[in-house]
């Protein structure tokens, strides 16, 4: 402890000790006539600006008395309490004490400032200065306080007030945060090794100045071995080599930033990091196909397409462009190559007509390279590939051909009618060289345009020169027809007396103008019940529906017939069909679908349908009733016994049996049937009146007969005798064996005679419902006797 006292006669001393952590330091002050001592135990060292050396003067009066002066000085440091105390007393903070104090009570300590009496108190008798809250560093660092020494009674001040400061010490109570997380960072594909991806920084909200509370280590807990983090400064980099987007465009990283520079104790958090990595052009493109067939029918005109290809980039935006370009090929006059613009696809056109008689294939070779190129990685390329593109050319029925575009003939004025003139020729330019007919067109030329000239016969043959137009007049030769032959669309839900159409009439021939057209159905459908026909007198006709209920499913086309007559002279007239499609229309007869396809049947049924449903299930019923019938007869018995014939009995005695050979110890007549002894037995299977008693003459023996073995074959010969027996074999079963018999015993009897190897002494474990067994099996020794009870039983 270093202690610095300063003590003048007749002065008082006010000592504040604050005690903490075991260390004390002193610090003294004069203060005109008291010293103040505060001791407080926490520092070793004095704080910059505080000095606890007092300078004296020594002063030599007229006596050569020394006197002594003290200069006034505050020697406070900064004095600590730990935050987050828990324990079970107020802490102890430390203690006031005057020297004035001779401890009889008269002193009274105050204390005043921040905190004072809520979170700081004093004892105004002992002046120790307790803290009563936990004290939390982040939200106030430190705390100034003023102490003073009083009378009791008066309350006058006996010291000046003294002001020191409290300053709360930090503990590592918080974890680092990242106050900006989670982070995107973004970093081009195929990057160096140590490039920068992004910082992340996280804060803590301890005390840097003091331990290592605050002090923070990165480092990477998920994203290795792709990326690495610098542990003081929190830079992601790349850490791996070659990241290909292509393979894996995003990586998702935690960060973990712990205090107490990362050791064992410290506390931790973390952030996520989505680090996307960016395209770069890496890729050259490639044709899926080496080579591309397409085919061009020789009758399309220049500017049509043929067909696409595209050569496939797996880069974005501009670093996946490829433009394309014929390179070579013997059609590379004959086709253009163009790029769509959206789908980034090479479009193949004509470019000039084909014939396929004379030349029936092409070959183009295309190139797609991309515009945009990165240096860095030119040694990846070429960034560019070749297809070959095949084209063939399909024949086309095109129409013949004249030798010469045009032919000029001369023919004397006075030929005679059916004098030749001359001579065309065409041929079919399609591989079927098909022959080829000839004919002058009509009505193609009204006019004819010549030049007459009149020549005198005397004098000096002067002649005069007329230009004559001969007009062709038009005969009545062609008859009328439709104007036009498209197809007249109607709602199924038309209702009758609707116009669905108003058709007219053309005539290749001149019409006058009093001329018209005039229309009728035709005689083999003009009683029909679907359609009318009204002639509106002015070259019209108007076509009405005469019912309702038209129904696609039932027919969805009908032809309608219609003659039409021009009037002229000759007249002529023609028969014209009219077709009419039945449509589907929506609420305001707006047509949706008149096309023909496949419909799907209603879900409600037409009658003769349900009818024709309810038969095939009354007739399945039926099979299925007379089925189960004739199964029930099969296995009805034949012979009607009584119910007690027909199950088990069971018949308990007491008597030991005497053997096959005993005949006295039992009745025979029970094994007779006692219905059967009174007479024949009634069957199902015939009439009762075809049914016959047994016959008075076959012998059977007496009820009370007791040779078993006569009774067996009288019966059998019954059996076999009987005109009404069953129809079918039956087993019949006695207790009688017979002499003889080969066959041993099946009883369990013998076995308790011989010696056996099992072991049932297990049943004694069994419950009281197996004690009589395991009375007479759990021991090797059991008596005959035993056995019979346990059949009696």
């Amino acid at each position: 402890m270093a202690a610095l006292m300063i003590k003048q006669q007749g002065c008082g001393f006010l000592r504040v000790l604050l005690l903490l952590l075991g260390v004390s330091v002193v610090c003294t002050v004069a203060l005109g006539t008291g010293s103040h001592r505060l001791d407080h135990r926490n520092h070793k060292h004095r704080h910059p600006g505080h000095s606890s050396l007092h300078k004296h003067r020594q002063r030599t009066g007229k006596e050569g008395q020394v006197l002594h002066r003290s200069k006034r000085g505050w020697v406070w440091n900064q004095f600590f309490v730990i935050e987050e105390y828990t324990g079970p007393d107020p802490v102890l903070v430390g203690r006031l004490h005057s020297d004035v104090d001779s401890g009889d009570g008269n002193i009274k300590y105050i204390l005043s400032g921040e905190g004072a009496g809520t979170i700081f108190v004093i004892d105004d008798r002992t002046g120790n200065i307790h803290a009563t809250k936990t004290l939390d560093r982040e939200e106030q660092a430190q705390y100034t306080l003023t102490a003073q020494a009083v009378a009791r009674d008066t309350n006058k001040p006996l010291e000046p007030p003294s002001e020191f400061i409290v300053k709360v010490q930090d503990i590592n109570d918080n974890p680092p945060e990242f106050l900006h997380g989670p982070y995107h960072a973004r970093v081009p594909e195929m990057s160096n090794v140590g490039t920068s991806v992004i910082q992340v920084t996280a804060t803590d909200a301890d005390d840097p100045t003091y331990g290592n509370s605050a002090r923070l280590v990165y480092s990477i807990l998920q994203g290795q071995p792709y990326f690495s983090v610098e542990p003081q400064t929190g830079i992601i980099r790349t850490a791996l080599p070659n990241m290909d987007r292509e393979a894996r465009q995003e990586y998702d990283v935690v960060i973990q930033a712990k205090d107490m520079g990362g050791h064992m104790g410290g506390l931790s958090g973390t952030t996520e990091v989505r680090i996307t990595l960016t395209d770069v052009n890496d890729n050259p493109p490639k044709f899926p196909q080496s080579v591309y067939t397409m085919s061009v029918s020789e009758d399309k005109v220049p500017g049509e397409e043929v067909g696409r290809l595209k050569a496939k980039d797996p880069d974005l935006e501009e670093n996946g462009l490829v433009a394309y370009r014929l390179i070579d090929g013997d059609g590379m006059n004959v086709f253009e190559l163009t790029t769509d613009s959206e789908t980034r696809e090479a479009v193949i056109k004509l470019k000039k007509h084909v014939d396929y008689e004379t030349k029936r294939s092409y070959s183009l070779k295309v190139e797609g390279s991309n515009p945009h190129i990165d240096s860095r990685f030119l040694t990846w390329g070429p960034y560019k590939d070749e297809a070959t593109i095949k084209i063939s050319v399909e024949d086309a029925d095109e129409p013949p051909v004249f030798i010469a575009p045009s032919y000029t003939y001369e023919v004397e004025e006075n030929a005679l009618p059916g004098t030749v003139v001359g001579r065309v020729h065409a041929k079919d330019t399609d591989a079927a060289n098909n022959p080829v007919s000839y004919m002058i067109p009509r009505e193609t030329q009204a006019w004819h345009n010549i030049s007459v000239s009149a020549i005198e016969i005397g004098g000096h043959h002067q002649d005069a020169k007329v230009r004559v137009n001969i007009k062709v007049k038009d005969v009545n030769d062609n008859p009328p027809e439709l104007a036009s032959n498209n197809e007249v669309l109607m709602c199924e839900t038309v209702l009758p007396g609707k116009v669905i159409e108003t058709v007219s009439a053309l005539d290749k021939d001149e019409m006058d103008h009093r001329q018209h057209f005039s229309f009728s159905l035709a005689p083999e459908v003009a009683h029909n019940h679907n359609f009318s026909l009204t002639d509106s007198r002015d070259s019209t006709a108007s076509i009405y529906v005469l019912r309702k209920g038209f129904s696609r499913l039932t027919q969805d086309v009908y032809f309608l017939p219609i003659e039409i007559n021009d009037n002229g002279f000759p007249p002529m007239s023609s028969t014209n069909t009219l077709t009419i499609r039945v449509c589907s229309c929506d609420s305001k007869d707006t047509i949706l679908s008149c096309n023909v396809e496949p419909y799907v049947l209603p879900a409600g049924l037409s009658t003769g349908a349900l009818i024709a449903i309810l038969a095939c299930i009354v007739i399945l019923l039926a099979i299925v009733v007379l089925f189960v019938a004739l199964r029930r007869q099969k296995k009805e018995p034949l012979i009607v016994f009584e119910e007690e014939d027909i199950r088990e009995n069971i018949i308990t005695y007491d008597d030991e049996g005497g053997g096959e050979e005993d005949t006295e110890a039992f009745d025979i007549a029970t094994l007779q049937n006692p219905d059967g002894a009174n007479g024949f037995l009634p069957r199902k299977d015939i009439k009762p009146e075809l049914q016959f008693p047994l016959r008075p003459g076959m012998g059977r023996p007496a009820a009370n007969s007791v040779d078993v073995d006569d009774f067996i074959k009288t019966r059998i010969a019954d059996a076999d005798s009987d005109p009404t027996a069953p129809p079918y074999d039956s087993i019949q079963i006695y207790g009688y064996e017979g002499r003889g018999s080969l066959a041993g015993s099946l009883s369990s009897l013998e076995s308790v005679t011989t010696e056996s190897d099992l072991d049932y002494d297990y049943l004694q474990s069994w419950g009281p419902r197996f004690k009589k067994l395991a009375d007479l099996y759990g021991t090797k020794d059991c008596s005959f006797n035993d056995v019979d009870d346990a059949e009696d039983s």
